[in-house]
């Protein structure tokens, strides 16, 4: 499946699809990282980091995945790439994730910033071919 980037006034948006609610989310991810560097060019280097997040919620957990990934970008200096998730939890406010991502240092890449993850305009549903997610980030 995979992701698209969508234009927005003055933000970049992410719609992402997954077969499993855990592929959409790494796909929204990975769109992410699209958005600040195009594929064509991220390099092939780079160690792969881990990621653990607890959230109430659906949407939280994606908010906090994806603001941990802005973070780990910040203090590793790294573009996050080839992002892999596996979440679990009861759905009733015990929703947890853990995955990697390989960080690609940033140094000499000319990447576009992404600011922050915003909860304007997200969605995260269930179709017939698994899931959608959609986020808007600020840039």
């Amino acid at each position: 499946m995979g992701y698209e980037l969508r234009d927005h006034t003055a933000d970049v948006g992410v719609e992402a699809a997954g077969a499993t609610l855990s592929a959409a989310f790494a796909a929204t991810a990975d769109g992410m990282a699209a958005a600040m560097l195009d594929e064509d060019e991220i390099p092939a280097t780079g160690e792969r980091f881990d990621i653990e997040i607890r959230a109430e919620n659906r949407e939280a957990l994606l908010f906090d995945y994806l603001d941990e990934l802005i973070y780990q970008r910040d203090v590793r200096e790294v573009l996050p790439v080839d992002n892999d998730v596996t979440i679990g939890g009861d759905g009733n406010g015990k929703w947890e994730l853990t995955g990697s991502a390989r960080g690609v240092p940033l140094a000499g890449l000319g990447a576009r910033e992404i600011k922050a993850v915003t909860y304007s305009e997200m969605a995260i549903e269930e179709t017939d071919d698994g899931w959608r997610a959609y986020v808007v980030f600020d840039v």
